[in-house]
């Protein structure tokens, strides 16, 4: 059998019968390739969530099943732990996707485990092809002068290869991290490439003071770096700390023109994001 989303028709043609089908001129029936959402779907969903807690929302798109299959994608970085407890109260099951590029904090490494344990996560462990890295990054070192090729080898091409079993993923961006991600609506179009996937963000509108009082009342363990300055956590080569006072994120690939690894889009730049004020914060 073949799933098809909103509405689009498939069916199962015995061989023996198609030649007698198409003897008699039917139009067989073809399934349909293009993308599986469309701008005006993501514009659809934001309005009809609107004024929804994230909760309820979560809880919608699990069980309605409005965006098909979805895997999370997370960095297990500082405020990862509020979106994984989000999720697992709802569905423990959906995957739980993280890019293991081989250069991560050691610490980041035990969060995740930590993490994993406490919220029994169906975790997958993503790492780089291995032709990849000894073809491109042999000796390791194309995070300084290459940020962006390494971020393609050991991020990207990964998850372009796992998301292709997908119809959507959840990401733990917000709003507040910086200004190319002020924009952030809950739904959008992932522009990585032309299948027209869904990409949810359940914590766009969320303040740094919400997601602090979430961590509190649910006892939720810190990531050990934030209390060193590290409120934006990725690789390790490529995250510095933050001072007081800047950009959570502006520690991110410091020194360069580089505002996102390459697996998301800065929000300005999503098209069609202009949705008569359905991603307005409502708390």
């Amino acid at each position: 059998m073949v799933k098809i989303l909103f509405g689009i028709c498939a069916t199962e043609i015995d061989m023996n019968a198609e030649s007698t089908i198409a003897s008699h001129d039917r139009t067989i029936d073809r399934i349909d390739s293009g993308a599986r959402f469309k701008p005006t779907d993501a514009v659809r969903l934001n309005n009809m969530f609107r004024g929804r807690s994230t909760n309820e929302m979560l809880t919608s798109v699990f069980e309605d099943g409005i965006a098909g299959d979805i895997a999370l994608v997370s960095s297990f970085g500082a405020e990862s732990a509020i979106l994984l407890h989000l999720v697992s109260q709802v569905n423990r099951d959906i995957p739980v996707i993280f890019l293991d590029t081989g250069k991560h904090f050691p610490e980041t490494l035990a969060y995740r485990d930590l993490l994993v344990e406490r919220f029994g996560l169906n975790l997958i462990n993503l790492t780089p092809e291995v032709g990849d890295i000894e073809d491109k990054d042999g000796n390791g070192l194309r995070w300084s002068f290459d940020p962006d090729g390494c971020c393609h080898i050991r991020k990207v091409l990964p998850l372009e290869k796992e998301m292709a079993k997908y119809d959507a993923s959840i990401s733990g961006r917000k709003g507040f991290q910086s200004k190319t991600r002020n924009a952030l609506p809950r739904f959008e179009i992932d522009t990585s490439d032309a299948q027209g996937r869904l990409k949810i963000n359940p914590l766009a509108d969320w303040t740094k003071e919400q997601l602090d009082a979430y961590i509190i009342e649910h006892d939720l363990p810190p990531h050990p770096l934030v209390e060193q300055g590290y409120p934006s956590i990725g690789c390790s080569p490529c995250t510095s700390k933050v001072a007081e006072g800047e950009d959570p994120r502006s520690g991110r690939w410091k020194g360069w023109d580089k505002v996102e690894c390459g697996i998301h889009a800065p929000a300005s730049a999503i098209p069609n994001a202009d949705d008569d004020g359905a991603n307005d914060p409502i708390f």
